[in-house]
Protein backbone atom coordinates (compact mmCIF):
# COMPACT_ATOMS: atom_id res chain seq x y z
CA UNK A 1 0.00 0.00 0.00
CA UNK A 2 1.13 3.55 -0.72
CA UNK A 3 2.90 5.61 1.94
CA UNK A 4 0.84 8.54 3.19
CA UNK A 5 1.50 11.66 5.23
CA UNK A 6 -0.42 12.85 8.30
CA UNK A 7 -2.80 15.05 6.27
CA UNK A 8 -3.77 12.11 4.04
CA UNK A 9 -4.46 9.91 7.07
CA UNK A 10 -6.57 12.75 8.52
CA UNK A 11 -8.69 12.67 5.35
CA UNK A 12 -9.07 8.88 5.73
CA UNK A 13 -10.32 9.46 9.30
CA UNK A 14 -12.82 12.00 7.94
CA UNK A 15 -13.99 9.39 5.41
CA UNK A 16 -14.43 6.99 8.33
CA UNK A 17 -16.53 9.60 10.15
CA UNK A 18 -18.73 9.90 7.04
CA UNK A 19 -19.04 6.09 6.84
CA UNK A 20 -20.04 5.90 10.51
CA UNK A 21 -22.65 8.66 10.11
CA UNK A 22 -24.16 6.88 7.10
CA UNK A 23 -24.29 3.54 8.90
CA UNK A 24 -26.32 5.01 11.76
CA UNK A 25 -29.18 5.72 9.30
CA UNK A 26 -31.30 2.61 8.55
CA UNK A 27 -31.24 2.56 4.76
CA UNK A 28 -27.85 4.14 3.97
CA UNK A 29 -24.69 2.05 3.61
CA UNK A 30 -21.23 2.99 4.81
CA UNK A 31 -19.97 0.88 1.91
CA UNK A 32 -21.49 3.43 -0.48
CA UNK A 33 -19.49 6.20 1.23
CA UNK A 34 -16.32 4.08 1.07
CA UNK A 35 -16.84 3.52 -2.65
CA UNK A 36 -17.49 7.14 -3.60
CA UNK A 37 -14.57 8.33 -1.46
CA UNK A 38 -12.20 6.00 -3.34
CA UNK A 39 -11.13 3.67 -0.51
CA UNK A 40 -13.47 0.70 -1.04
CA UNK A 41 -11.11 -1.79 -2.70
CA UNK A 42 -8.21 -0.86 -0.41
CA UNK A 43 -10.51 -1.47 2.58
CA UNK A 44 -11.54 -4.90 1.27
CA UNK A 45 -7.92 -5.84 0.47
CA UNK A 46 -6.68 -4.66 3.88
CA UNK A 47 -9.36 -6.60 5.76
CA UNK A 48 -8.62 -9.64 3.60
CA UNK A 49 -4.95 -9.47 4.70
CA UNK A 50 -5.93 -10.17 8.31
CA UNK A 51 -5.14 -13.86 8.77
CA UNK A 52 -2.79 -16.21 10.65
CA UNK A 53 0.07 -15.57 8.19
CA UNK A 54 0.42 -12.10 9.75
CA UNK A 55 1.60 -13.72 13.00
CA UNK A 56 4.27 -15.65 11.11
CA UNK A 57 5.41 -12.45 9.41
CA UNK A 58 5.63 -10.75 12.82
CA UNK A 59 7.76 -13.60 14.21
CA UNK A 60 10.11 -13.84 11.20
CA UNK A 61 10.37 -10.27 9.92
CA UNK A 62 9.34 -8.13 12.90
CA UNK A 63 6.54 -5.74 13.77
CA UNK A 64 7.22 -3.23 10.96
CA UNK A 65 6.76 -5.89 8.25
CA UNK A 66 3.61 -7.14 10.01
CA UNK A 67 2.14 -3.62 10.24
CA UNK A 68 2.93 -2.84 6.61
CA UNK A 69 1.34 -6.08 5.38
CA UNK A 70 -1.71 -5.33 7.52
CA UNK A 71 -1.89 -1.76 6.13
CA UNK A 72 -2.29 -0.88 9.79
CA UNK A 73 -2.08 2.93 9.51
CA UNK A 74 -4.92 2.96 6.98
CA UNK A 75 -7.17 0.66 9.06
CA UNK A 76 -6.50 2.53 12.32
CA UNK A 77 -7.19 5.92 10.70
CA UNK A 78 -10.41 4.68 9.06
CA UNK A 79 -11.87 2.80 12.03
CA UNK A 80 -10.91 5.67 14.35
CA UNK A 81 -13.17 7.87 12.20
CA UNK A 82 -15.98 5.28 12.24
CA UNK A 83 -15.87 4.97 16.04
CA UNK A 84 -15.67 8.77 16.53
CA UNK A 85 -18.76 9.06 14.36
CA UNK A 86 -20.69 6.28 16.11
CA UNK A 87 -20.04 7.78 19.55
CA UNK A 88 -20.64 11.42 18.57
CA UNK A 89 -22.81 11.68 15.45
CA UNK A 90 -25.09 8.81 16.50
CA UNK A 91 -26.91 11.17 18.88
CA UNK A 92 -27.27 13.89 16.22
CA UNK A 93 -28.49 11.49 13.54
CA UNK A 94 -30.95 9.90 16.00
CA UNK A 95 -32.30 13.38 16.78
CA UNK A 96 -32.65 14.20 13.07
CA UNK A 97 -34.42 10.87 12.43
CA UNK A 98 -37.00 11.76 15.08
CA UNK A 99 -37.37 15.50 14.46
CA UNK A 100 -36.41 16.19 10.82
CA UNK A 101 -36.75 12.82 9.06
CA UNK A 102 -37.80 14.20 5.66
CA UNK A 103 -34.79 16.53 5.42
CA UNK A 104 -32.36 13.78 6.52
CA UNK A 105 -33.81 11.18 4.13
CA UNK A 106 -33.84 13.77 1.30
CA UNK A 107 -30.13 14.47 1.74
CA UNK A 108 -29.26 10.78 1.73
CA UNK A 109 -31.65 10.07 -1.17
CA UNK A 110 -29.78 12.60 -3.31
CA UNK A 111 -26.43 11.23 -2.19
CA UNK A 112 -27.32 7.59 -2.87
CA UNK A 113 -29.00 8.42 -6.22
CA UNK A 114 -25.78 10.09 -7.40
CA UNK A 115 -23.83 7.04 -6.19
CA UNK A 116 -25.64 4.88 -8.78
CA UNK A 117 -23.99 6.87 -11.57
CA UNK A 118 -20.67 6.95 -9.72
CA UNK A 119 -20.43 3.18 -9.19
CA UNK A 120 -22.06 2.30 -12.53
CA UNK A 121 -19.53 4.22 -14.59
CA UNK A 122 -16.75 2.08 -13.11
CA UNK A 123 -18.11 -0.83 -15.18
CA UNK A 124 -15.81 -1.01 -18.21
CA UNK A 125 -17.84 -3.47 -20.31
CA UNK A 126 -21.62 -3.63 -20.49
CA UNK A 127 -23.25 -6.79 -21.82
CA UNK A 128 -26.29 -8.97 -21.15
CA UNK A 129 -24.57 -10.53 -18.12
CA UNK A 130 -23.87 -7.22 -16.35
CA UNK A 131 -27.40 -5.96 -17.08
CA UNK A 132 -28.99 -9.14 -15.67
CA UNK A 133 -26.78 -9.00 -12.55
CA UNK A 134 -27.64 -5.30 -12.05
CA UNK A 135 -31.38 -6.03 -12.26
CA UNK A 136 -30.97 -9.02 -9.90
CA UNK A 137 -29.05 -6.89 -7.37
CA UNK A 138 -31.73 -4.18 -7.52
CA UNK A 139 -34.50 -6.77 -7.02
CA UNK A 140 -32.74 -8.34 -4.00
CA UNK A 141 -32.11 -4.95 -2.35
CA UNK A 142 -35.69 -3.82 -3.04
CA UNK A 143 -37.06 -7.06 -1.53
CA UNK A 144 -34.93 -6.57 1.62
CA UNK A 145 -36.33 -3.03 2.05
CA UNK A 146 -39.90 -4.39 2.05
CA UNK A 147 -39.34 -6.85 4.91
CA UNK A 148 -41.03 -5.97 8.23
CA UNK A 149 -39.02 -5.13 11.35
CA UNK A 150 -38.63 -7.80 14.02
CA UNK A 151 -39.21 -7.59 17.76
CA UNK A 152 -36.47 -6.01 19.85
CA UNK A 153 -33.78 -8.62 20.60
CA UNK A 154 -31.45 -8.51 23.59
CA UNK A 155 -29.81 -11.96 23.89
CA UNK A 156 -26.02 -11.83 23.46
CA UNK A 157 -25.69 -14.73 20.95
CA UNK A 158 -28.39 -13.12 18.79
CA UNK A 159 -26.63 -9.75 19.02
CA UNK A 160 -23.35 -11.44 17.97
CA UNK A 161 -25.09 -12.83 14.86
CA UNK A 162 -26.72 -9.45 14.22
CA UNK A 163 -23.31 -7.76 14.28
CA UNK A 164 -21.90 -10.31 11.83
CA UNK A 165 -24.77 -9.91 9.34
CA UNK A 166 -24.97 -6.13 9.69
CA UNK A 167 -21.27 -5.59 8.99
CA UNK A 168 -21.53 -7.72 5.83
CA UNK A 169 -24.27 -5.35 4.70
CA UNK A 170 -22.29 -2.34 5.88
CA UNK A 171 -19.43 -2.98 3.46
CA UNK A 172 -21.81 -3.65 0.58
CA UNK A 173 -22.74 -0.39 -1.17
CA UNK A 174 -26.51 -0.02 -1.19
CA UNK A 175 -27.35 -2.49 1.60
CA UNK A 176 -27.54 -0.75 4.96
CA UNK A 177 -26.05 -2.39 8.04
CA UNK A 178 -28.36 -0.32 10.26
CA UNK A 179 -31.40 -1.48 8.28
CA UNK A 180 -30.34 -5.13 8.68
CA UNK A 181 -30.24 -4.47 12.45
CA UNK A 182 -33.79 -3.06 12.20
CA UNK A 183 -34.97 -6.19 10.35
CA UNK A 184 -33.32 -8.41 12.96
CA UNK A 185 -34.81 -6.40 15.82
CA UNK A 186 -31.40 -5.38 17.18
CA UNK A 187 -31.22 -1.74 16.04
CA UNK A 188 -32.69 -0.09 19.14
CA UNK A 189 -30.69 -2.37 21.47
CA UNK A 190 -27.42 -1.44 19.75
CA UNK A 191 -28.21 2.29 19.51
CA UNK A 192 -29.23 2.41 23.19
CA UNK A 193 -26.04 0.52 24.13
CA UNK A 194 -23.94 3.19 22.34
CA UNK A 195 -25.81 6.03 24.07
CA UNK A 196 -25.69 4.36 27.50
CA UNK A 197 -22.11 3.02 27.09
CA UNK A 198 -23.27 -0.57 27.66
CA UNK A 199 -19.85 -2.20 27.19
CA UNK A 200 -21.14 -5.81 27.27
CA UNK A 201 -23.52 -5.28 24.35
CA UNK A 202 -21.05 -3.12 22.41
CA UNK A 203 -18.26 -5.74 22.71
CA UNK A 204 -20.63 -8.59 21.73
CA UNK A 205 -21.82 -6.79 18.59
CA UNK A 206 -18.23 -5.70 17.80
CA UNK A 207 -16.94 -9.30 18.01
CA UNK A 208 -19.76 -10.44 15.72
CA UNK A 209 -18.89 -7.62 13.33
CA UNK A 210 -15.19 -8.62 13.29
CA UNK A 211 -16.14 -12.24 12.56
CA UNK A 212 -18.48 -11.21 9.73
CA UNK A 213 -16.01 -8.70 8.32
CA UNK A 214 -13.07 -11.11 8.12
CA UNK A 215 -15.09 -13.87 6.48
CA UNK A 216 -17.08 -11.72 4.04
CA UNK A 217 -14.11 -9.63 2.88
CA UNK A 218 -12.46 -12.75 1.41
CA UNK A 219 -15.50 -13.36 -0.81
CA UNK A 220 -15.61 -9.73 -1.95
CA UNK A 221 -11.89 -9.68 -2.71
CA UNK A 222 -12.23 -12.85 -4.81
CA UNK A 223 -15.22 -11.36 -6.67
CA UNK A 224 -13.34 -8.16 -7.48
CA UNK A 225 -10.28 -10.13 -8.65
CA UNK A 226 -12.16 -12.55 -10.92
CA UNK A 227 -15.44 -10.85 -11.88
CA UNK A 228 -14.87 -7.11 -11.45
CA UNK A 229 -17.53 -5.85 -13.89
CA UNK A 230 -20.20 -8.27 -12.65
CA UNK A 231 -19.39 -7.34 -9.04
CA UNK A 232 -19.69 -3.62 -9.83
CA UNK A 233 -23.00 -4.30 -11.64
CA UNK A 234 -24.29 -6.17 -8.56
CA UNK A 235 -23.25 -3.32 -6.24
CA UNK A 236 -24.88 -0.75 -8.57
CA UNK A 237 -28.08 -2.83 -8.44
CA UNK A 238 -27.95 -2.95 -4.64
CA UNK A 239 -27.72 0.86 -4.49
CA UNK A 240 -30.57 1.26 -7.01
CA UNK A 241 -32.86 -1.13 -5.09
CA UNK A 242 -32.12 0.58 -1.76
CA UNK A 243 -33.68 3.86 -2.94
CA UNK A 244 -37.09 2.40 -2.02
CA UNK A 245 -36.12 2.43 1.65
CA UNK A 246 -34.76 5.98 1.75
CA UNK A 247 -37.55 7.72 -0.20
CA UNK A 248 -38.22 10.68 2.14
CA UNK A 249 -42.05 10.82 1.96
CA UNK A 250 -43.78 7.86 3.53
CA UNK A 251 -47.23 7.02 4.83
CA UNK A 252 -46.97 4.84 7.96
CA UNK A 253 -49.50 2.00 7.71
CA UNK A 254 -48.50 -0.02 10.78
CA UNK A 255 -46.35 0.64 13.84
CA UNK A 256 -44.91 -1.36 16.71
CA UNK A 257 -43.93 -0.10 20.17
CA UNK A 258 -40.43 -1.27 21.16
CA UNK A 259 -39.45 -0.05 24.61
CA UNK A 260 -40.38 3.64 24.68
CA UNK A 261 -40.14 4.09 20.91
CA UNK A 262 -42.79 3.64 18.23
CA UNK A 263 -41.15 1.96 15.22
CA UNK A 264 -42.88 1.98 11.80
CA UNK A 265 -42.96 -1.61 10.50
CA UNK A 266 -45.09 -1.08 7.39
CA UNK A 267 -44.75 2.02 5.22
CA UNK A 268 -45.86 3.15 1.79
CA UNK A 269 -43.95 5.62 -0.39
CA UNK A 270 -46.14 8.55 -1.42
CA UNK A 271 -45.81 11.68 -3.53
CA UNK A 272 -44.32 14.73 -1.71
CA UNK A 273 -47.26 16.76 -3.05
CA UNK A 274 -49.55 14.75 -0.77
CA UNK A 275 -48.10 16.80 2.08
CA UNK A 276 -49.21 20.42 2.56
CA UNK A 277 -46.00 21.67 4.20
CA UNK A 278 -44.59 23.61 1.22
CA UNK A 279 -41.59 25.20 3.02
CA UNK A 280 -40.43 21.74 4.14
CA UNK A 281 -40.81 20.43 0.57
CA UNK A 282 -38.56 23.22 -0.69
CA UNK A 283 -35.94 22.53 1.99
CA UNK A 284 -36.16 18.78 1.26
CA UNK A 285 -35.49 19.38 -2.44
CA UNK A 286 -32.50 21.60 -1.53
CA UNK A 287 -31.20 18.88 0.83
CA UNK A 288 -31.52 16.26 -1.95
CA UNK A 289 -29.68 18.54 -4.42
CA UNK A 290 -26.90 19.09 -1.86
CA UNK A 291 -26.57 15.33 -1.32
CA UNK A 292 -26.59 14.66 -5.08
CA UNK A 293 -24.05 17.42 -5.81
CA UNK A 294 -21.74 16.34 -2.99
CA UNK A 295 -20.84 13.11 -4.82
CA UNK A 296 -19.75 14.95 -7.96
CA UNK A 297 -17.86 17.60 -5.97
CA UNK A 298 -15.95 14.82 -4.18
CA UNK A 299 -15.23 13.17 -7.53
CA UNK A 300 -13.89 16.45 -9.01
CA UNK A 301 -11.65 17.02 -5.99
CA UNK A 302 -10.35 13.44 -6.17
CA UNK A 303 -9.70 13.62 -9.94
CA UNK A 304 -7.80 16.92 -9.61
CA UNK A 305 -5.65 15.36 -6.91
Amino acid sequence: MADRNLLQYTFITLKGIAMGAADVVPGVSGGTIAFISGIYEELITSINNINLSLIRIWKKEGFNAFWKKLNGNFLVALFLGIFISLFSLATLVSWLLENEPVLLWSFFFGLVAASIFFVGKEITRWNMGTIIVLILGAAVAYFITTLPASENATSLPYLFMSGALAVCAMILPGISGAFILVLLGSYKTVLDAVHERNIQVIITVALGAIFGLLSFAKLLKWMFSHYRNLTLALLTGFILGSLNKIWPWKLVLETKTIGEKIIPIKEQNVSPFNFEDEPQLMFAIIAAIIGFSLIFILEKVASKK
